[in-house]
């Protein structure tokens, strides 16, 4: 008896040991590559200057190895987070395209860039796809742009605060709005707010952010990119009662400010 479970023990054994020790053999394979590269630098890196002469701009990027590298591009935002173009880079040699020498690790080429693109920090987001074709953001480089126009300070105006007397026994929904002006154009434009002023007069120097999207639910702002910015504030019960100066002003990416509006608040 003994034996005979033995045996069968063994047979079993044996089944198990050709199950994990048979090698499974597949009719497709998908070679896969290894990453050796590493971004050694980018370029630019400090402030351009529009020249009408010539208004393009070298983007490049160096890479230690390009062993696995398939192609390179990059996506190019301005200030005001707008992407203005996605190019291809090369390492061609090619000076059409800003390269120097063909096979140097840099891949590089031209970007003209307009008069009319705001001041202000710009993004350059780099991509590479390696031989398995899978892409992926390798580097992330800024540079200041300087338009060449004359930076004039916008200008603010038309103020709203509705209804700006309220009887606050629950929570009420006040509307702001504010009408602002940039010779520039309002791509120029930073960032809108107001700070709220206490009736005591204190206040925390919030910047209260408005906004310029259309989006009549959340903001308040009925129409987007025609320059009237809006912001929907509540108020309770447990605010303090009595009169509020709210302060508007605007900035533009040059860092210039606007004047100033003040608007009273009544909260009773």
């Amino acid at each position: 008896m003994i034996t005979k479970i033995f045996k069968l023990l063994l047979i079993v054994l044996i089944s198990i040991i050709g199950f994990f020790g048979c090698e499974q053999k597949f009719d497709k394979v998908v070679d896969s590559f290894n990453n050796d590269y590493q971004v050694v630098n980018v370029l630019p890196s400090d402030t351009f200057y529009y020249n009408s002469a010539d208004s393009l701009i070298t983007i490049s990027i160096k890479f230690n190895s390009i062993s696995t590298i398939q192609n390179v591009f990059c996506d190019v935002y301005a200030s005001d987070d707008s992407k203005i173009a996605t190019i291809d880079l090369f390492d061609d040699g090619r000076s059409s395209n800003g390269d120097a020498v063909s096979g140097d690790k840099i891949f590089s080429n031209k970007l003209p860039l307009s008069h009319n693109y705001p001041n202000g920090n710009y993004n350059i987001k780099y991509y590479v796809t390696d031989k398995s074709n899978s892409t992926k953001q390798v580097a992330l480089g800024t540079f200041d742009y300087n338009n060449g126009q004359n930076n004039v300070a916008p200008v603010i105006s038309n103020d709203i605060v509705e209804p700006d007397t309220a009887i606050v026994t629950s929570t009420t929904v006040i509307q702001t709005s504010i009408k602002v002006f940039d010779q520039n154009g309002l791509s120029d434009i930073e960032k809108v707010y107001f700070v709220v002023y206490k009736p005591d007069g204190t206040t925390n120097n919030f910047q209260n952010t408005m906004f310029d999207d259309g989006n009549l639910v959340v903001n308040g702002d009925q129409s987007s990119a025609d320059g009237i910015y809006s912001l929907l504030i509540q108020i309770t019960s447990t605010n303090a009662k009595g009169t509020y100066r709210i302060e508007f002003q605007a900035k533009d990416r040059g860092g210039k400010l606007s004047n100033i509006i003040n608007h009273s608040l009544l909260i009773q």
